[in-house]
C-alpha cells in the first residue's frame, strides 16, 4: 500500500517553477504577479491567503495583497477586479472564496478576464476544459491529477468513481479523467446526495476520488480491495484536520491513498503557482 505524498509532489512542483521564474527574470523579464483579493476575516481563509503568498514569495512571484473590510460593497470589488485586470504586471488574479452573503460571488468571477483567471473558475476556462482546449483547470482538480501522474497511477480504461459534484472539484475533475490521454481515459461516474445505493458504487471504484467534506464517511465496507482512493475532503474536527475517508481502516484496503492533511491540499497551491506562471509566460511570449 502506498500513501501518496502530496507534500513532497508539491515541493518538488514548486521548486521546478522557481527555477523557471529565476531563469526568466535572469533573461531580462519581469516576475510573475498574481493579486490575491480577501473580504471580510474569515479564519480560514485568512490562513488560505497568507499560504498563497509565502509559496509566492519562495517562486519569485510578485504577491499583490488586497484585503477589503467584510462591507465592501458590490460596486468597489467589480472596481478592483477591473483594476487588476488592466494591470500589466499582474498576470493572474485569484479571488477567495467564500465571500460575504452580500456580494454576487458569481458576478465577480465573471469579471475576473479569463486570461488572468489562475483559478479556472471563469466560464470560458471551464468550457474550454469540457473541450479539451488549452486553459487554465481548477487548481485542485488539477492537483488530482499531477499526483497520478507523479505517482503512475492511470485510471485509462478503469471505472472511476468521483463522491461530489462541486463545480470547484467533483465537475472538473470528471472532465480531466474522461478526456484523452496516458493519466485519463477512464469510465467517470459522479455520485451525489441522490445518488442511489452509494456505497454500491464506491464498492465498483478502481479509482474513488472523495470531495464531499463529512469526515469518516467513507469506511473500508465501501472501498474495492486495492483500488485507489484519493481523499480531497478536509474538515476541522476536535481531533484535527480529517478527510472524508475513515483513513485507518480504509488504508488496509486500498493499493494507494491520500492522507489528510498533506495529500491533495499542498498540490493546490502549487498548481495556483503553476497556472500564475503559465499566464505569465503566455503574458510576455
Amino acid at each position: 500500500m502506498v500513501i501518496i505524498d502530496g507534500k513532497k509532489t508539491a515541493l518538488a512542483l514548486r521548486e521546478a517553477l522557481a527555477a523557471e521564474v529565476a531563469a526568466g527574470v535572469a533573461g531580462g523579464r519581469r516576475p510573475p504577479g498574481l493579486a490575491v483579493v480577501l473580504v471580510g476575516d474569515d479564519p480560514a481563509s485568512q490562513v488560505y491567503v497568507r499560504n498563497k503568498e509565502k509559496a509566492c514569495s519562495a517562486a519569485g512571484i510578485n504577491s499583490f495583497a488586497y484585503r477589503l473590510p467584510a462591507g465592501t460593497c458590490q460596486g468597489k470589488l467589480l472596481a478592483l477586479i477591473r483594476e487588476c485586470n488592466a494591470r500589466a504586471d499582474v498576470d493572474g488574479i485569484l479571488l477567495q472564496l467564500p465571500l460575504p452573503p452580500h456580494l454576487d460571488a458569481q458576478a465577480c468571477l465573471l469579471a475576473i478576464d479569463p486570461a488572468k483567471d489562475v483559478d479556472g473558475f471563469h466560464p470560458e476556462n471551464v468550457g474550454r476544459l469540457s473541450i479539451g482546449l488549452p486553459g487554465f483547470p481548477p487548481c485542485t482538480p488539477a492537483g488530482v491529477m499531477e499526483l497520478l501522474r507523479c505517482y503512475d497511477l492511470s485510471p485509462a480504461g478503469k471505472k472511476a468513481v468521483i463522491v461530489g459534484r462541486s463545480n470547484i472539484v467533483g465537475k472538473p475533475l470528471a472532465m480531466l479523467l474522461s478526456r484523452p490521454g496516458p493519466y485519463a481515459d477512464a469510465t467517470v461516474t459522479v455520485c451525489h446526495s441522490r445518488t442511489a445505493d452509494l456505497a454500491a458504487e464506491c464498492r465498483a471504484a478502481d479509482f474513488l476520488f472523495l470531495a464531499v467534506g463529512r469526515p469518516g464517511f467513507v469506511t473500508a465496507g465501501m472501498v474495492k480491495e486495492g483500488a485507489v482512493v484519493i481523499d480531497v475532503g478536509i474538515s476541522r474536527t476536535p481531533q484535527g484536520l480529517k478527510g472524508d475517508a475513515d483513513f485507518e481502516s480504509v488504508k488496509c484496503r486500498a493499493s494507494a491513498i491520500t492522507p489528510v492533511p498533506g495529500g491533495v491540499g499542498p498540490m493546490t497551491i502549487a498548481l495556483l503557482l503553476k497556472n500564475t506562471v503559465t499566464a505569465w509566460k503566455e503574458r510576455i511570449s
